[in-house]
């Protein structure tokens, strides 16, 4: 698609528009920001501080009308603004994301720090694998993270995987034909295990944002979440814990003694995910890490 040019004038007063769209429905005007920085190509700080001169012209990816209409769909139908320019911005890069995948989020952008916090030097040249991959985000920011371990990304859907592999291309993580892995990620469909049985024993690090939200809570989730995104990504039925209760019985037979188990959940879930690691009896060092808003989000744990 063409660009088009717009003037500074003409933009910031199709910013301040979308903003009055926005304000009944409380949508964030950080997310006109995300739209803006999609299609003008602008940094955060210049859409905020509305610093580019009114007669300067700014080339856009699309016009105002098409921008317009976006925003109309954005507002009416509680379509997310990242399935809206296919796009999401997540630690330092920017992932394709479809209603295929869950849109990533910034809380969990965390876990990569923590990953990498908690593992010494040779875990770090070992074998990762994230569960559930969705977007491939957590496996991309490993890999760009640990340049010289292997990462294992699996994810039950196929329609997920299919974006995964197309972000590690579009992020230069692997070759475009995928046949010469730069990086070491692997791709593989299964059911969290099943499709690398062969890692038994040998895994360093294992990393998931598994689906934690109960059942009966998924259909009360804002409508942006309920009529677009993968219910198969968030549902942890009954109580949240069918995900996870999968992963702390399954991790043992594939982790390294040492190994770091890794997980995302929901807040006001640590202390029942701190029961089932010490119940199973395979786990040593077991933390719950909160996220930046203070919330119990990741539980951390080792292969004793």
């Amino acid at each position: 698609m063409s660009d088009s040019l717009v003037t500074g004038r003409e933009l910031w007063a199709w910013r301040r528009w979308a903003r009055s769209v926005a304000a009944p429905g409380k949508i964030s005007e950080r997310e006109i920001d995300w739209l803006l920085q999609s299609v003008a190509n602008l940094d955060r700080l210049t859409l905020r501080l509305e610093s580019i001169a009114p007669d300067r012209s700014i080339p856009i990816s699309m016009s105002l009308d098409r921008l317009s209409a976006l925003w109309h769909d954005r507002v009416a139908n509680h379509q997310p603004v990242q399935y809206l320019i296919g796009t999401a911005f997540w630690r330092d890069f920017e992932l394709v994301v479809s209603p295929a995948v869950l849109i990533p989020r910034p809380e969990t952008e965390s876990i990569i720090d923590i990953a990498i916090a908690n593992a010494n030097n040779l875990q770090k040249q070992g074998i990762w694998v994230d569960l559930g991959t969705g977007s491939g985000a957590i496996a991309i920011g490993l890999a760009k993270e640990l340049p010289d371990a292997q990462i294992y990304a699996v994810d039950y859907s196929a329609a997920a995987l299919k974006i995964a592999c197309l972000n590690a291309t579009k992020l230069d993580v692997i070759d475009s034909d995928a046949r010469r892995l730069r990086q070491r990620i692997t791709f593989s469909q299964g059911n969290w295990w099943s499709s690398i049985a062969h890692l038994q024993g040998r895994v360093a690090g294992m990393l998931s944002n598994p689906p934690y939200i109960p059942s009966e809570e998924v259909l009360r989730l804002q409508p942006e979440v309920v009529k677009h995104e993968p219910h198969l990504a968030l549902d942890g039925g009954f109580d949240g814990l069918e995900a996870i209760r999968v992963l702390v019985e399954t991790a043992p037979a594939y982790l390294q003694p040492g190994g770091i188990w890794l997980i995302e959940m929901m807040a006001g879930q640590g202390c029942a995910v701190i029961e089932l690691l010490t119940k199973q009896g395979s786990y040593t060092d077991i933390e719950i890490i909160n996220d930046l808003a203070g919330h119990d989000r990741f539980a951390l744990a080792r292969r004793n």
